[in-house]
């Protein structure tokens, strides 16, 4: 009973149990969706403010409230709090590059992290850059430079607890950086590329916050995330490609460099081929392997049924794209919708231009 590391080891695991608790009343509906109405909040929630997601979450004991501020900012003050996790981010996690500032001000236990969840597999992640009094751990893996840092990967496992699909048994994955800040960029791909270099593989993705969290401490905390990172509303310039009515993302098969290739909607998994960046010139652009193509209407084609491939950016018109407030995306020269062929859900399901009808297989948002 005495031995530290045991005793720490228990407290973690309760602190990270009663966070778990929050994701399963969330996943059953037990928590209050919505747009931010008040500027401050006591009570779990999920829901929107000023365009970015954002989950709030406590236990209970003590007090803990989350306030909005304007833009991507929140803070948080609590006091002797059991437990609780706010945050705002994105609703679906992606490969994109994270800005945050402000301050994190823990008196004992408390993380700030980028922090989300993806399904098959299920997986439970943190990208930690500051903490209190105990410095998360577990089965070392290596480490991964980035954004002018050294974080550390543990990876851990949680045998039949809650999550968000219930009570699972799933890994938790962790890079925590060496030396703490408060502020800086978070460039996720670095992250999930290093995880997966050590077999921690990624799945479909679920939410992904800026969280502030604590355990049994007090604290505050003041922190903005970047709207230029593209908010929680799908306006983003980049990121994944989200195909509203599938749930699924665009997706080059098997992250191909080869010219020519047709466009798919699959899974969302937060790999360099369902990551796209409208640029400047309208185009959609994907890079892959160190190759960048752009999103291309066959031959110039304008016909329905004409074929959406990837090919050489080449500033063409049958390569510019209007993303529009409607949530259609439409070819600047065909004025042809982009479009899941034959409305499947089904991964693999070819992409296409076709009329525009405002059907959810031609819905789509980007970031």
């Amino acid at each position: 009973m005495n031995d530290p590391q045991r005793v720490r080891g228990r407290t973690r695991g309760r602190r990270l149990m009663t966070a778990f608790c929050v994701m399963l009343l969330a996943a059953l509906g037990m928590l209050v969706p919505g747009t931010a109405n008040a500027a401050t909040i006591c009570n779990s929630q999920t829901g929107t403010s000023n365009g970015y997601y954002y989950s709030f979450w406590t236990a209970g004991s003590g007090s803990a409230c989350m306030t909005f501020g304007s833009g991507g900012n929140y803070s948080t003050s609590w006091s002797n709090a059991g437990n609780f996790v706010a945050g705002e981010g994105w609703s679906t996690g992606s490969r994109r590059t994270v800005n945050y500032s402000g301050s994190f001000n823990p008196s004992g236990n408390g993380y700030l992290s980028l922090y989300g969840w993806t399904t098959n597999p299920l997986v439970e992640y943190y990208i930690t850059d500051s903490w209190g009094s105990y410095r998360p751990t577990g089965t070392y893996k290596g480490t991964v430079t980035s954004d002018g840092g050294t974080y550390d990967i543990y990876e851990t496992t949680r045998v039949n607890q809650p999550s968000i699909i219930g009570t699972a048994t799933f890994n938790q994955y962790w890079a925590v950086r060496q030396s703490k800040r408060v502020g800086g960029s978070i460039t996720t791909g670095n992250f999930f590329d290093a995880w997966a270099s050590h077999g921690m593989n990624m799945g479909q993705f679920n939410y992904m916050i800026l969280a502030t969290e604590g355990y049994q401490s007090s604290g505050n905390s003041n922190i903005t995330v970047d709207s230029s990172t593209g908010g929680g509303g799908g306006g983003g310039t980049a990121g994944e490609l989200h195909a509203v009515g599938a749930g699924k993302c665009l997706d080059v098969p098997n992250s191909s460099t080869t010219l020519g290739v047709q466009t798919q909607i699959y899974t969302c998994w937060g790999g360099a081929n369902q990551l796209w960046t409208k640029t400047s010139s309208g185009q959609l652009s994907v890079t892959m392997n160190g190759t960048t193509l752009c999103l291309d209407a066959y031959n110039k084609q304008t016909t329905p049924g004409t074929k959406v491939e990837t090919w050489t950016c080449n500033g063409g018109t049958n390569q510019q794209w209007n993303v529009n407030s409607n949530g259609t995306i439409t070819g600047v020269q065909s004025g042809l919708c982009l479009d899941v062929s034959g409305a499947s859900t089904a991964d693999g399901a070819l992409v296409q231009l076709y009329t525009c009808s405002g059907a959810s297989n031609q819905q789509w948002t980007l970031g």
